[in-house]
């Protein structure tokens, strides 16, 4: 039985904030995995978790520092 959870292009949009054009572009480009389901596109949220750490921006730190804001211990 499948158990996943699909995510339309819409709710991608609507949950990173941009266009659907946008979504669709990043699918289209290949940076965003997802899965043509007949005339629409389905997103598995794992993905566009994978797809925002790719793209999220980290501060430099030189090797071997210490990082400015120390890991949350919850």
């Amino acid at each position: 039985m499948l158990t996943r959870r699909f995510m339309t292009v819409r709710e991608v949009a609507e949950l990173t904030q941009v266009g659907e054009a946008t979504v669709r572009q990043w699918i289209k480009d290949g940076t965003l995995r997802a899965i043509d389901v007949g005339r629409e596109w389905r997103v598995i949220p794992r993905d566009l978790e994978a797809f925002l750490d790719r793209h999220a921006t980290r501060a430099d730190t030189p090797p071997g520092a210490a990082p400015a804001i120390p890991p949350s211990t919850d």
